[in-house]
């Protein structure tokens, strides 16, 4: 974020003084929705996000388990938005609104509590995983809600077949290749799938040293059943499947303890080196920065359309917003906040015009499914409960279809084809971004300068 464009968000720039202004926090599904549901209307459209790209959420867990390459479901907001002329992006995080003032607050690389006014204010901004009081478990365990934790816990499996083929000592092998996921909802479920196919498959004959197949794929949830949303036969035949797999279920009692040697539960110590939190998620600040009510779980109350009490300028969607629908909270899934952000801009859009205000919004539930395993999931839509083959096509359908460019579309189609057909996995590289160190960080030795200039760390490399 430059100058030019802070002086232009800052309401420094006069000739779009008299257009509408619609701010948008928040680059994932809600806030996508509704940027393109005001594409066309007589606004100034800012969108801001704390990274410059939009990640299709409910396939992370395919990049970490090397499925997908990074790129192959993320996007650049400004790519998918680039037809959007009244839409601008500014990566930047919001710390703030001042709800008086009808402006937010935003920090950059360079700036701090740039205020960015607002005449309408869209809030989506989503939620992060949840440690239900247990911060301290993160450190060990990280989650899976943006595209680097999926890189990071790519990384993290990776490297774990990587330290057991070069382990001397065999009785850490199986430490290192024992993976525990906290959390059986789709996200474990799917995952630990996933890793339990690629480590009897993709991985099988890679290695001299260790046998793959003999890692050790944990499963724990607190609840007693795993996909506790489900219907009980989905749930009871996606338990089955995962065991099928090798999957090891451990339900009905929480962890207890989550350190550098594995994890405690019901007394029980389990060892491993790679500790996966695929369990709750908690809301963003935003309640917060509105001194909004709140429910339990800290997502703003808001009204059946979508605006804050005594505040018809904000709308909250999505993971950040609290309603009920017959009775019953509305989940925090992507289809909601989808629906949300189309009605938020929609409902903009209409007032602008001086049209009737659309009718309060209610959630169209198209259902629920999650992949658990090579050509199988569940699938639960209405009175519809499929499980096996053809609730896999229409899962892999779906997911394809809200894929937010052709282009990955078409690649995500072919890569998951070529994976059914060959086991071939899309990206297994170890990656750590970090700084390169210095080529040379001492004076050479004498023998050294002897034997003129070398490649440097060669020697310390053949060494270790």
């Amino acid at each position: 974020m430059n100058d030019a464009n802070l002086n232009s968000i800052n309401g420094a720039d006069e000739q779009t003084s008299k257009t509408p202004r619609v701010v948008i926090v928040g680059g994932g599904f809600g806030g996508l929705a509704a940027a393109k549901a005001l594409g066309k209307a007589p606004v100034e459209v800012i969108l801001i996000d704390r990274t410059n790209h939009h990640v299709f959420q409910p396939l992370l867990y395919q990049v970490a388990t090397s499925v997908l390459a990074p790129s192959q479901m993320s996007s650049p907001i400004r790519e998918v938005l680039r037809r959007h002329k009244n839409t601008t992006v500014i990566m930047g995080e919001v710390t703030g609104v001042d709800k008086a003032q009808r402006c937010v607050f935003v920090n950059d690389a360079d700036r701090e509590h740039v205020p960015v006014p607002y005449d309408y204010l869209i809030l989506a901004t989503g939620a992060r995983h949840s440690y239900f009081g247990h911060d301290e478990f993160e450190k060990f365990a990280p989650g899976l809600k943006s595209l680097a934790d999926a890189v990071g816990i790519r990384n993290k499996i990776l490297s774990a077949f990587e330290q057991a083929e070069a382990e001397e000592n065999v009785d850490l092998h199986r430490d290192l290749l024992t993976f525990v996921l906290v959390g059986a909802g789709p996200t474990g479920a799917e995952m630990a799938a996933a890793l339990a196919i690629f480590v009897r498959t993709s991985l099988r004959s890679e290695f001299r040293r260790i046998d793959p197949t003999s890692a050790r794929i944990v499963l724990i949830d607190a609840a007693r059943k795993v996909l506790g949303t489900f219907a009980p036969s989905l749930s009871e035949a996606a338990e089955f499947h995962l065991q099928k797999l090798g999957v090891e279920i451990h339900l009905g009692h929480a962890v207890e303890k989550i350190d550098s040697e594995g994890v405690i539960v019901a007394g029980e110590r389990i060892a491993s080196k790679t500790v996966i939190w695929t369990a709750g998620v908690t809301p963003s600040p935003a309640g917060k920065w509105l001194g909004a009510e709140t429910d339990r779980a800290g997502r703003v109350r808001i009204q059946p359309d979508l605006r804050v009490p005594n505040h018809p300028e904000i709308f909250v969607v999505g993971d950040t917003a609290s309603l009920d629908q017959d009775g019953k909270p509305l989940a925090g899934v992507a289809q909601v906040a989808m629906q949300q952000g189309r009605y938020a801009g929609k409902l903009i859009r209409r007032q602008l015009a001086g049209k009737k205000a659309p009718k309060p919004f209610r959630y169209f539930d198209k259902g629920n499914m999650a992949v658990v395993g090579k050509g199988y999931a569940v699938l639960e839509s209405g009175k519809i409960r499929l499980h096996g083959l053809l609730a896999w096509l229409a899962w892999a359908f779906i997911h394809i279809t809200f894929l937010s460019q052709l282009s990955l579309k078409i690649s995500v189609f072919l890569q998951w084809g070529w994976l059914f057909l060959t086991g071939q996995r899309g990206s297994r590289l170890i990656v750590n971004y970090q700084q390169s160190e210095p080529a040379q960080t001492r004076p050479p030795s004498p023998a050294t300068a002897d034997r003129g200039a070398q490649p440097a760390r060669l020697e310390t490399t053949l060494t270790k």
